[in-house]
Protein backbone atom coordinates (compact mmCIF):
# COMPACT_ATOMS: atom_id res chain seq x y z
CA UNK A 1 0.00 0.00 0.00
CA UNK A 2 2.74 2.52 0.96
CA UNK A 3 6.02 0.82 0.06
CA UNK A 4 7.63 1.85 3.36
CA UNK A 5 9.88 -0.60 5.23
CA UNK A 6 7.99 -2.81 7.65
CA UNK A 7 10.08 -1.68 10.63
CA UNK A 8 9.27 1.97 9.91
CA UNK A 9 5.58 1.17 9.52
CA UNK A 10 5.63 -0.59 12.88
CA UNK A 11 7.21 2.47 14.52
CA UNK A 12 4.58 4.72 12.93
CA UNK A 13 1.87 2.33 14.12
CA UNK A 14 3.30 2.40 17.63
CA UNK A 15 3.41 6.20 17.74
CA UNK A 16 -0.14 6.38 16.41
CA UNK A 17 -1.16 3.84 19.05
CA UNK A 18 0.32 6.00 21.81
CA UNK A 19 -1.79 8.96 20.68
CA UNK A 20 -4.90 6.80 20.36
CA UNK A 21 -4.19 5.36 23.80
CA UNK A 22 -4.32 8.87 25.24
CA UNK A 23 -7.73 9.33 23.62
CA UNK A 24 -8.88 5.92 24.88
CA UNK A 25 -8.26 7.15 28.42
CA UNK A 26 -10.82 9.87 27.74
CA UNK A 27 -13.29 7.39 26.24
CA UNK A 28 -12.90 4.97 29.16
CA UNK A 29 -13.47 7.73 31.69
CA UNK A 30 -16.20 9.75 30.01
CA UNK A 31 -18.35 7.38 27.96
CA UNK A 32 -19.94 5.66 31.00
CA UNK A 33 -20.65 9.07 32.52
CA UNK A 34 -22.25 10.21 29.26
CA UNK A 35 -24.38 7.05 29.21
CA UNK A 36 -25.46 7.62 32.83
CA UNK A 37 -26.51 11.19 32.04
CA UNK A 38 -28.48 9.99 29.04
CA UNK A 39 -30.27 7.35 31.14
CA UNK A 40 -31.14 9.91 33.83
CA UNK A 41 -32.50 12.27 31.18
CA UNK A 42 -34.63 9.51 29.69
CA UNK A 43 -35.94 8.53 33.13
CA UNK A 44 -36.79 12.15 33.88
CA UNK A 45 -38.60 12.49 30.57
CA UNK A 46 -40.63 9.33 31.16
CA UNK A 47 -41.55 10.37 34.70
CA UNK A 48 -42.40 13.89 33.62
CA UNK A 49 -39.70 15.54 35.74
CA UNK A 50 -37.55 18.36 34.44
CA UNK A 51 -33.87 17.59 33.97
CA UNK A 52 -31.28 19.90 35.46
CA UNK A 53 -29.69 22.32 32.99
CA UNK A 54 -26.93 23.33 35.41
CA UNK A 55 -24.75 20.28 34.74
CA UNK A 56 -21.77 21.04 32.51
CA UNK A 57 -22.03 19.53 29.05
CA UNK A 58 -19.95 16.36 28.73
CA UNK A 59 -18.74 14.86 25.46
CA UNK A 60 -15.59 13.06 24.36
CA UNK A 61 -14.12 16.40 23.29
CA UNK A 62 -15.58 18.87 25.79
CA UNK A 63 -14.69 20.05 28.37
CA UNK A 64 -10.91 19.88 28.34
CA UNK A 65 -9.32 17.14 30.42
CA UNK A 66 -8.69 18.27 33.98
CA UNK A 67 -7.44 17.05 37.32
CA UNK A 68 -10.27 15.37 39.27
CA UNK A 69 -8.87 16.78 42.53
CA UNK A 70 -8.30 20.48 41.83
CA UNK A 71 -9.86 21.02 38.40
CA UNK A 72 -6.56 22.06 36.79
CA UNK A 73 -7.04 22.04 33.00
CA UNK A 74 -4.51 19.78 31.30
CA UNK A 75 -2.28 21.78 28.95
CA UNK A 76 -1.18 20.39 25.58
CA UNK A 77 2.42 19.78 26.69
CA UNK A 78 1.09 17.95 29.77
CA UNK A 79 -0.81 15.52 27.55
CA UNK A 80 2.01 14.04 25.47
CA UNK A 81 1.69 10.24 25.72
CA UNK A 82 4.14 8.73 28.25
CA UNK A 83 6.59 11.65 28.08
CA UNK A 84 4.37 14.09 29.97
CA UNK A 85 3.60 11.63 32.75
CA UNK A 86 7.17 10.46 33.39
CA UNK A 87 9.35 13.43 32.36
CA UNK A 88 7.22 16.56 32.72
CA UNK A 89 4.66 15.83 35.43
CA UNK A 90 6.54 12.96 37.10
CA UNK A 91 3.26 11.30 37.94
CA UNK A 92 1.74 14.31 39.73
CA UNK A 93 -0.76 17.01 38.84
CA UNK A 94 0.91 20.30 37.94
CA UNK A 95 -1.80 22.18 39.79
CA UNK A 96 -2.16 20.45 43.15
CA UNK A 97 0.69 17.93 43.15
CA UNK A 98 -1.54 14.94 43.87
CA UNK A 99 -0.60 11.63 42.22
CA UNK A 100 -1.99 10.77 38.78
CA UNK A 101 -3.02 7.15 38.33
CA UNK A 102 -0.38 5.00 36.68
CA UNK A 103 -3.15 3.40 34.65
CA UNK A 104 -3.15 6.31 32.17
CA UNK A 105 0.38 5.78 30.83
CA UNK A 106 -0.06 2.00 31.05
CA UNK A 107 -3.05 2.17 28.71
CA UNK A 108 -1.07 4.41 26.36
CA UNK A 109 1.89 2.03 26.40
CA UNK A 110 -0.31 -1.05 25.89
CA UNK A 111 -2.11 0.57 22.99
CA UNK A 112 1.17 1.63 21.41
CA UNK A 113 2.77 -1.80 21.79
CA UNK A 114 -0.22 -3.70 20.40
CA UNK A 115 -0.56 -1.22 17.53
CA UNK A 116 3.10 -1.59 16.57
CA UNK A 117 2.85 -5.39 16.74
CA UNK A 118 -0.34 -5.39 14.63
CA UNK A 119 1.36 -3.42 11.86
CA UNK A 120 4.45 -5.62 12.04
CA UNK A 121 2.33 -8.80 12.04
CA UNK A 122 0.01 -7.92 9.15
CA UNK A 123 2.36 -5.69 7.19
CA UNK A 124 1.37 -3.14 4.61
CA UNK A 125 -2.20 -4.41 4.20
CA UNK A 126 -5.81 -3.55 4.92
CA UNK A 127 -5.71 -6.30 7.54
CA UNK A 128 -3.35 -4.10 9.58
CA UNK A 129 -5.79 -1.17 9.38
CA UNK A 130 -8.65 -3.36 10.55
CA UNK A 131 -6.53 -4.91 13.30
CA UNK A 132 -5.73 -1.46 14.68
CA UNK A 133 -9.42 -0.49 14.79
CA UNK A 134 -10.37 -3.79 16.41
CA UNK A 135 -7.62 -3.60 19.04
CA UNK A 136 -8.45 0.00 19.97
CA UNK A 137 -12.13 -0.83 20.40
CA UNK A 138 -11.37 -3.94 22.46
CA UNK A 139 -9.04 -2.02 24.76
CA UNK A 140 -11.70 0.62 25.40
CA UNK A 141 -14.29 -2.07 26.10
CA UNK A 142 -11.92 -3.94 28.42
CA UNK A 143 -11.29 -1.06 30.78
CA UNK A 144 -14.86 0.26 30.67
CA UNK A 145 -16.08 -3.19 31.66
CA UNK A 146 -13.48 -3.42 34.45
CA UNK A 147 -14.68 -0.09 35.85
CA UNK A 148 -18.44 -0.28 35.34
CA UNK A 149 -19.37 -3.81 34.17
CA UNK A 150 -20.78 -2.21 31.03
CA UNK A 151 -20.03 -2.91 27.37
CA UNK A 152 -21.51 0.10 25.54
CA UNK A 153 -23.62 -0.53 22.45
CA UNK A 154 -22.02 2.58 20.96
CA UNK A 155 -18.81 0.52 20.63
CA UNK A 156 -19.92 -3.12 20.30
CA UNK A 157 -22.55 -2.63 17.58
CA UNK A 158 -20.43 -0.48 15.21
CA UNK A 159 -17.60 -2.97 15.82
CA UNK A 160 -19.84 -5.81 14.64
CA UNK A 161 -20.86 -4.02 11.44
CA UNK A 162 -17.29 -2.91 10.78
CA UNK A 163 -16.13 -6.53 10.97
CA UNK A 164 -18.72 -7.55 8.39
CA UNK A 165 -17.66 -4.62 6.19
CA UNK A 166 -13.99 -5.68 6.22
CA UNK A 167 -14.97 -9.23 5.37
CA UNK A 168 -16.95 -8.09 2.34
CA UNK A 169 -13.44 -8.06 0.87
CA UNK A 170 -12.48 -11.28 2.74
CA UNK A 171 -9.81 -9.49 4.75
CA UNK A 172 -9.95 -11.95 7.67
CA UNK A 173 -12.45 -14.55 6.51
CA UNK A 174 -15.15 -14.99 3.87
CA UNK A 175 -18.44 -13.15 4.29
CA UNK A 176 -20.62 -16.24 4.99
CA UNK A 177 -18.25 -17.26 7.81
CA UNK A 178 -18.40 -13.72 9.21
CA UNK A 179 -22.21 -13.60 9.13
CA UNK A 180 -22.49 -17.04 10.73
CA UNK A 181 -19.85 -15.97 13.26
CA UNK A 182 -21.91 -12.94 14.27
CA UNK A 183 -25.07 -15.02 14.62
CA UNK A 184 -23.40 -17.90 16.45
CA UNK A 185 -21.37 -15.60 18.70
CA UNK A 186 -24.51 -13.94 20.00
CA UNK A 187 -26.53 -17.14 20.31
CA UNK A 188 -23.81 -19.12 22.11
CA UNK A 189 -23.65 -16.75 25.08
CA UNK A 190 -27.38 -16.03 24.91
CA UNK A 191 -28.04 -19.76 25.31
CA UNK A 192 -25.57 -20.04 28.20
CA UNK A 193 -27.17 -17.02 29.87
CA UNK A 194 -30.68 -18.46 29.73
CA UNK A 195 -29.54 -21.95 30.68
CA UNK A 196 -27.76 -20.59 33.75
CA UNK A 197 -30.72 -18.39 34.67
CA UNK A 198 -33.22 -21.24 34.39
CA UNK A 199 -31.05 -23.50 36.55
CA UNK A 200 -30.06 -20.97 39.23
CA UNK A 201 -32.48 -18.08 38.92
CA UNK A 202 -29.51 -15.73 38.58
CA UNK A 203 -28.01 -13.80 35.67
CA UNK A 204 -24.53 -15.05 34.87
CA UNK A 205 -23.53 -12.37 32.36
CA UNK A 206 -24.82 -9.29 30.57
CA UNK A 207 -26.16 -8.76 27.09
CA UNK A 208 -23.06 -6.76 26.22
CA UNK A 209 -21.06 -9.99 26.34
CA UNK A 210 -23.35 -11.51 23.68
CA UNK A 211 -22.79 -8.52 21.41
CA UNK A 212 -19.04 -8.53 21.94
CA UNK A 213 -18.70 -12.20 21.00
CA UNK A 214 -20.97 -11.55 17.99
CA UNK A 215 -18.61 -8.74 16.94
CA UNK A 216 -15.58 -11.02 17.28
CA UNK A 217 -17.39 -13.64 15.19
CA UNK A 218 -18.07 -11.01 12.53
CA UNK A 219 -14.37 -10.13 12.38
CA UNK A 220 -12.76 -13.56 12.63
CA UNK A 221 -15.47 -15.97 11.46
CA UNK A 222 -17.35 -18.74 13.22
CA UNK A 223 -14.29 -21.00 13.03
CA UNK A 224 -12.53 -18.87 15.67
CA UNK A 225 -15.41 -18.89 18.17
CA UNK A 226 -14.45 -22.15 19.96
CA UNK A 227 -10.90 -20.86 20.43
CA UNK A 228 -12.13 -17.48 21.71
CA UNK A 229 -14.64 -19.01 24.12
CA UNK A 230 -12.08 -21.52 25.42
CA UNK A 231 -9.35 -18.91 25.89
CA UNK A 232 -11.67 -16.42 27.58
CA UNK A 233 -13.07 -19.09 29.90
CA UNK A 234 -9.63 -20.32 30.96
CA UNK A 235 -8.29 -16.81 31.55
CA UNK A 236 -11.48 -15.70 33.28
CA UNK A 237 -11.55 -18.72 35.58
CA UNK A 238 -7.85 -18.33 36.45
CA UNK A 239 -8.16 -14.63 37.24
CA UNK A 240 -11.41 -15.15 39.13
CA UNK A 241 -9.93 -17.84 41.35
CA UNK A 242 -6.83 -15.69 41.95
CA UNK A 243 -8.99 -12.71 42.95
CA UNK A 244 -10.99 -14.80 45.40
CA UNK A 245 -7.93 -16.54 46.84
CA UNK A 246 -5.42 -13.69 47.06
CA UNK A 247 -7.34 -10.40 46.80
CA UNK A 248 -10.23 -11.34 49.10
CA UNK A 249 -12.68 -10.75 46.27
CA UNK A 250 -16.13 -11.84 47.48
CA UNK A 251 -17.57 -14.91 45.77
CA UNK A 252 -20.85 -13.06 45.19
CA UNK A 253 -19.23 -9.97 43.66
CA UNK A 254 -19.62 -10.10 39.85
CA UNK A 255 -16.47 -10.39 37.75
CA UNK A 256 -16.78 -8.80 34.27
CA UNK A 257 -16.36 -11.28 31.42
CA UNK A 258 -15.84 -8.71 28.66
CA UNK A 259 -12.12 -8.17 29.32
CA UNK A 260 -11.45 -11.89 28.92
CA UNK A 261 -13.45 -12.05 25.69
CA UNK A 262 -11.51 -9.04 24.42
CA UNK A 263 -8.16 -10.55 25.40
CA UNK A 264 -9.09 -13.83 23.72
CA UNK A 265 -10.17 -11.91 20.62
CA UNK A 266 -6.80 -10.18 20.35
CA UNK A 267 -4.96 -13.49 20.79
CA UNK A 268 -7.19 -15.10 18.14
CA UNK A 269 -6.58 -12.17 15.79
CA UNK A 270 -2.84 -12.88 15.79
CA UNK A 271 -2.54 -16.60 16.50
CA UNK A 272 -6.05 -18.04 16.26
CA UNK A 273 -5.39 -20.26 13.28
CA UNK A 274 -2.18 -21.60 14.79
CA UNK A 275 -3.92 -22.38 18.07
CA UNK A 276 -6.81 -24.05 16.28
CA UNK A 277 -4.50 -26.21 14.18
CA UNK A 278 -2.49 -27.16 17.27
CA UNK A 279 -5.64 -28.09 19.18
CA UNK A 280 -6.99 -30.17 16.31
CA UNK A 281 -3.61 -31.84 15.96
CA UNK A 282 -3.57 -32.81 19.63
CA UNK A 283 -7.19 -33.99 19.45
CA UNK A 284 -6.47 -36.35 16.59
Amino acid sequence: MTGLPLSLLAVIGGLLGLCVGSFLNVVIHRLPKMMEREWLAQCAEISGNETSTETESLTLSQPRSRCPHCGHAIRAYENIPLLSYFLILRGKCAGCGKPISLRYPLIEALTGALSAFAVWHFGDTYAAVGALLLIWALLALTFIDFDTQLLPDSITLPLLWLGLAFNLAQVYTDLPSAVIGAMAGYLILWSIYWGFKLLTGKEGMGYGDFKLLAALGAWLGWQMLPTIVLLSSVVGATVGIALIAFARHGRHIPIPFGPYLASAGIIALFWGQTLTNTYLGLAY
